[in-house]
């Protein structure tokens, strides 16, 4: 992965940017050309791919020849503070509101999720701001699914759920604890999978361990913590 310095992008750039960081989340992989100019509008591919070449110049991403979709990340972006940009929105004057959805903290071990602790405050958001209709806002702790752009501090908007199809990034609770990763179902198993390198997939036996999908990860908000 390249580690190089990062340009400042237009802001068309910026939109589709962001545009491959929705899809990572939402499908677990990044656009297609196609699916790139459809939801621009562009009248060929081959705009959306002078696009992603200016993206891979400026360092933000790394185009890959050879492999599935071919892009990917970069390093620097996933690091750099210029991920000040929100997934979805990046201006949120209704963040910190008396009123709406509630934004939840650290969970702790074997709490109900929306025990009054754990909620921070309330805040006003925009519903089409996310792929589905969201129920509340989870902060995010810890760095394990960075490779999709879900970074300490974000705010996930999350749909409850107890089910969860392959591939969705879900809200998990094992035995007394609460994650966000990647779901996959097995015949008697779960695997929890991170989105970073450094940390191993989370095996789940549905025999011995207690286990419940509590939502379903369905939008991002960026806060300039």
């Amino acid at each position: 992965m390249k580690d190089t310095e990062l340009l400042p992008l237009t802001k068309r750039q910026q939109q589709i940017f962001d545009f491959i960081l929705e899809c990572m989340v939402a499908n677990g992989a990044p656009p297609t050309r196609v699916e790139i100019a459809d939801n621009f509008g562009f009248r060929s591919p081959n705009a959306a791919e002078d696009h992603l070449k200016a993206l891979d110049r400026k360092g933000h991403i790394e185009l890959r020849s050879g492999t599935s979709r071919g892009i990917f990340i970069s390093e620097s972006a996933r690091l750099s503070s210029m991920f000040d940009n929100s997934m979805f929105n990046n201006d949120m004057p209704e963040l910190g509101n008396s009123s709406g959805m509630a934004v939840i903290g650290d969970v702790a071990a074997g709490a109900p999720i929306f025990a009054t602790q754990h909620i921070q405050k309330m805040v006003s958001v925009d519903q089409s701001l996310f792929s589905q209709k969201a129920d509340f806002l989870l902060k995010v702790r810890g760095d394990s699914m960075i490779n999709i752009g879900i970074f300490e501090h974000d705010l996930l908007a999350i749909r409850k759920a107890n089910t969860a199809r392959d591939n969705e990034i879900v809200v998990a609770r094992i035995d007394d604890e609460v994650t966000v990763k990647r779901y996959r179902r097995h015949a008697a198993s779960v695997s929890l999978i991170a989105e970073n390198d450094n940390y191993e997939p989370i095996e789940v036996d549905l025999q011995t361990q207690s286990f419940a999908i509590e939502g379903i990860v369905v939008g991002l908000i960026r806060q300039g913590l």
